[in-house]
C-alpha cells in the first residue's frame, strides 16, 4: 500500500517543504509538487487522501485543478490556500469542490492543525468507503468497536448517508465521536464532493451570530465596507453541521427555523432571498427535549432537526470496546514513534475500570501520553505512564460502587458520618485489605479489584507500608 497520505501542489518550495516537515512531526507522509502539471501526476500515481492546494501556480490557478482532483477514483479531499484570498476565490473553491479554504496568512501551526484533522476525516471516509468497510477495523477512531451499540451506530449512519436530503440529529456526550460522525454521513453521501461546513454554535459571537450565518451586505452596518457570504452560503449544495446546536441563542434559533422550512434567507442588511440548498446535521451533547422543557431551546425546531436521530454511546457504556480501541489508538502512536508497544494487563484494568468523561477523546489523548512517555526501547505501557487520576478514581469507585466479584468475602468497611471524608475511607479501605491479606500487597491488590501499582501508591501516600 502507497504511504503517502498527503500531497501539497505549491511552488513556495519553502513553505510547501517547512509544511512538509511538520506534517512528518505529525506521523502525517506528504509528497510536494510545484506545478498543476506535476500536481496531478503525483495525485495519479499516489492516490493520496488529502492535497493541500495553491491558489496561484505556475502553469495556471489552483482553482482549475479542484474538478479533475475531485474526479480521480478514489478521490480525495482538496484543501485550498493562498496568499492572495479574497471572498470570491473562497466561494468559487468550495463551489468546486474543495472542503476548505485556508489563509496563508494563517499562522503555520494552526495550518498544520486544519491539515493534520483535514487528513484524519479524509482517511476516516476512505476507510469506511472501503469495500472492506463491513469490518469495525476499517472504522476510524470514535466509530470503531465491536459492542452492539456501536455496530448499530455504524448501520445508521450508513442508512442516513444513502439519503442526502434527510436531515440528523447527533447527541451524545463530549467526545463521543459526532464531528466524526456527522463528517463520514457527508463524505459517504452523494453530496461528497462539495464543502462541508462546520459550525460551532457555542462560539458564535452574539453580536455578529446572523452575519456568520447568513452573511451580510455591503453597508449593512459600520465596517461592513463589502459584500460578505455567510457560511450558510458558502456551504453551497454539501452539508452543514451545527455543532451544539442546544447553545443557539434563542432569537437566531427562530431564524434557523424559518431557514430550514423556506431554504431561503436574507443577508444582513439585504433584501434579496439566497437559496439554502445544504443538507443540516446538528449535533449536542446536552440532551434538546431537556432544553425544550426548560424553555432554553424551541419546540418547533426540535421537531424539524429530529428527523433521523442518532445516538452515540458513552465510551462507559460499551465496556468491551475500551480495550480494542486502547490498543488501536496505541498502534497509531507507536508507529509514529517507531515503536512497538502493547498494554500490560495492569494497565488493561486500571482502564477497564475507569469511567472515560472524557470519552474516546480522553482515551486517544492517553494512549497519545502514554507513547510518548514510553522509552525507546520498551515494549510494554505500564501504569506509570498514565495519568494519576486513572487509579485515583479507580479506587475511589471501589469505595463508592464496589464491582461485583471485586472484594473478598468477610470485608467490612461503614461510613461514619462527621468523622469519615473519602481520604479516611480509602485509607480505611486500604487497611482493611492489607489485614485480609496479611500484609501481602498483591493479594490486597486482588481484593480491592485495582493494580499493584495502583495500590503500592496508596500504601505510600497513608504511610501503610
Amino acid at each position: 500500500m502507497n504511504e503517502c497520505k498527503t500531497l501539497i501542489i505549491d511552488d513556495e518550495e519553502t513553505y510547501a517543504n517547512g509544511l512538509q516537515r511538520l506534517l512528518a512531526r505529525r506521523g502525517i507522509h506528504a509528497e510536494v509538487a510545484v506545478t498543476m502539471a506535476e500536481g496531478l501526476h503525483k495525485a495519479r500515481a499516489l492516490e493520496p487522501v488529502l492535497v493541500i492546494l495553491d491558489h496561484l501556480l505556475p502553469d495556471g490557478s489552483g482553482l482549475d485543478m479542484i474538478t479533475p482532483l475531485r474526479q480521480l477514483r478514489p478521490a480525495p479531499t482538496v484543501l485550498m490556500m493562498t496568499a492572495y484570498g479574497t471572498i470570491a476565490h473562497a466561494v468559487e473553491a468550495m463551489r468546486r469542490g474543495a472542503s476548505d479554504y485556508v489563509p496563508k496568512s494563517t499562522s503555520l501551526s494552526d495550518v498544520v492543525e486544519r491539515v493534520a484533522e483535514a487528513e484524519q476525516v479524509a482517511r476516516a471516509a476512505r476507510q469506511v468507503s472501503a469495500p472492506s468497510a463491513q469490518s469495525s477495523s476499517n472504522v476510524a477512531g470514535a466509530l470503531l468497536g465491536d459492542s452492539a451499540s456501536m455496530r448499530q451506530v455504524r448501520a445508521r449512519l450508513m442508512e442516513v448517508a444513502s439519503s442526502p436530503d434527510t436531515t440528523v440529529l447527533l447527541s451524545g456526550e463530549s467526545g463521543t465521536g459526532k464531528g466524526v460522525a456527522a463528517r463520514l454521513i457527508h463524505s459517504l453521501s452523494s453530496r461528497s464532493s462539495e464543502p462541508f461546513c462546520a459550525i460551532d454554535c457555542v462560539a458564535l459571537p452574539a453580536p455578529l451570530a446572523e452575519s456568520e450565518l447568513f452573511g451580510h451586505e455591503r453597508g449593512a452596518f459600520t465596517g461592513a465596507d463589502k459584500l460578505k457570504p455567510g457560511r450558510l452560503e458558502l456551504a453551497g449544495h454539501g452539508t452543514v453541521l451545527l455543532d451544539e446546536i442546544g447553545d443557539m441563542e434563542w432569537t437566531l434559533q427562530a431564524k434557523l427555523l424559518r431557514v430550514l422550512e423556506e431554504r431561503t434567507f436574507e443577508r444582513v442588511g439585504g433584501v434579496k432571498p439566497v437559496g439554502f440548498f445544504a443538507r443540516v446535521i446538528a449535533a449536542s451533547h446536552r440532551e434538546l427535549s431537556d432544553l425544550v422543557q426548560e424553555k432554553k431551546f424551541r419546540l418547533d425546531l426540535y421537531h424539524r432537526l429530529s428527523v433521523f436521530p442518532i445516538h452515540l454511546p458513552p465510551l462507559r457504556e460499551r465496556g468491551e470496546d475500551i480495550l480494542s480501541l486502547a490498543q488501536h489508538f496505541l498502534s497509531e502512536f507507536s508507529t509514529r514513534l517507531n515503536k512497538q508497544l502493547v498494554l500490560t494487563h495492569e494497565v488493561a484494568a486500571l482502564l477497564l475500570n475507569y469511567d472515560f468523561p472524557g470519552n474516546v477523546r480522553e482515551l486517544r489523548n492517553l494512549m497519545e501520553r502514554a507513547a510518548i512517555l514510553a522509552a525507546p526501547t520498551a515494549t510494554t505501557i505500564t501504569p506509570e505512564l498514565l495519568p494519576p487520576r486513572i487509579g485515583e478514581l479507580t479506587i475511589a469507585r471501589q469505595i463508592s460502587e464496589p464491582v461485583p466479584g471485586t472484594r473478598a468475602p468477610g470485608m467490612t468497611l461503614t461510613f461514619e458520618p462527621g468523622r469519615d471524608t473519602l481520604e479516611n475511607l480509602e485509607k480505611r479501605l486500604l487497611e482493611e485489605a492489607l489485614r485480609m491479606a496479611n500484609g501481602k500487597k498483591v493479594k490486597a491488590a486482588e481484593i480491592l479489584g485495582i493494580s499493584r501499582f495502583a495500590l503500592l501508591r496508596r500504601v505510600e501516600k497513608y504511610g501503610l507500608g
